[in-house]
């Protein structure tokens, strides 16, 4: 038979349209997301938003009902110990009550009470920081002899910071104790004048030097027995309270390290985890459910002179370190995902996705950190979805 051009024609279009169909048959490569699996330090964090605080804050009250004086203090005023911070004229008539009287006489023995403790928690606070400080002298001639590590040392110095803030904060409370007691004893001593000096001014003084932190009762008017007229405080003895779950406090141990951002200054402050405490509360989120959360106490140890502008009740962003680990294989969280009990990931060879089994060693945020199953360099598939299975066709995203 002759082979005529036509017939070629023909041929090579029938074969062309033969390749084209099987063509259009083949599965397409999926595009996809591709990561490459890093060697690097994972560190693995809670991270919740709190709030500052001064850490020890007096509430000046009223000692007894009559009418408070206008109070001429603000907010961010300076005060001193035994200044006198708003004036009260009593009223006449429960100074002659003898109910009264005998109330006055056991806040009298209250006082004195108060004032005994407090002069017995300042010495054993005297003794915790004599004993921090003898701890860190020898703690620092073994680390310079090289008989013990560093971090040894850091605890000490820790151990030393917070006995000295004790015995501060305790001193504090003795003063306290001490001008309530002599309250205590000038009210008694105004019945027993009797009615002779019931309409004199009565001067509320302030219980330790620091700056006025809040006016609670500005304007004049009359006031009961224990009412708040003020708050007064360091604000340069700050403290960071951070609410955070229960499921994530169980990780977090006194002495972690924590970083401070979005404070309002420059850069980042360090901290560390003073006290997790052990009782939670319930919180209800944005979202309307009820969460149990935990609050953790931090102290900013980065100096002074940075943090300035930070004052009581403000905003911040804590990053609390709960896991830290170095040459660690690290991969994407949306690499991740569940195949029975196991997890798993699709790698990429040779252009088709392959699944393999790790080992998950902690997850934190976007990233998480594998033991075995991954090495470094490997391409992972982020967020492979449904059609996506082993000897899939993939091709990275354009």
């Amino acid at each position: 038979m002759r082979i005529t051009p036509g017939r070629v024609g023909v041929a090579l279009l029938a074969a062309l349209a033969v390749a084209g169909l099987a063509w259009s048959m083949t599965p397409r490569p999926v595009p996809v997301e591709i990561a490459v699996v890093t060697k690097g330090r994972f560190v693995a964090t809670v991270d919740e938003d709190g709030k500052t605080r001064v850490r020890e804050r007096y509430a000046v009250s009223a000692p007894l009902s009559g009418r408070l004086g206008r109070v001429q203090l603000k907010a961010g005023d300076r005060v001193k110990d035994g200044e006198v911070v708003a004036t009260i004229i009593p009223s006449p008539a429960p100074l002659l009550d003898p109910r009264s009287q005998r109330e006055a006489q056991e806040k009298l023995g209250a006082a004195e009470a108060t004032l005994e403790q407090s002069k017995a928690l300042v010495e054993r606070a005297r003794a915790q920081a004599v004993q921090a400080d003898q701890e860190l002298t020898r703690t620092r001639t073994l680390v310079e002899r090289g008989a013990s590590a560093a971090q040894a040392l850091e605890r000490a110095e820790l151990a030393k910071r917070i006995a000295d803030r004790d015995l501060r904060a305790s001193e504090f409370h003795l003063d306290a104790a001490g001008h309530e007691l002599d309250q205590a004893r000038a009210l008694l001593a105004r019945y027993a004048n009797g009615d002779k000096q019931a309409l004199q001014t009565w001067n509320v003084t302030a219980p330790v030097s620091g700056l006025v932190l809040k006016v609670m009762q500005e304007s004049e008017t009359i006031v009961q027995p224990g009412s708040s007229i003020l708050e007064i405080g360091d604000p340069r003895d700050l403290e960071v309270v951070v609410d955070v779950l229960s499921a994530a406090a169980v990780e977090i141990r006194p002495g972690a390290p924590v970083t401070i951002e979005h404070w309002g200054g420059p850069g980042a402050l360090a901290g560390r985890v003073r006290r997790v405490e052990p009782a939670a509360f319930t919180k209800v989120s944005t979202l309307g459910v009820e969460e149990q959360r935990v609050n953790v106490l931090i102290d900013i140890v980065s100096p002074p002179e940075q943090w300035l502008g930070l004052g009581d009740a403000y905003q911040v962003d804590a990053r609390i370190v709960t896991f830290a680990e170095d040459n660690a294989t690290i991969v994407p969280v949306g690499a991740l995902f569940r195949r029975g009990e196991r997890w798993n990931v699709f790698t990429v060879e040779n252009g088709r996705a392959e699944a393999r089994e790790v080992s998950l060693l902690r997850r934190s945020g976007r990233l998480a950190a594998v033991s075995e199953g991954l090495g470094a360099a490997d391409r992972v598939i982020v967020y492979p979805g449904d059609r996506v299975s082993a000897g899939t066709r993939v091709e990275p995203n354009r």
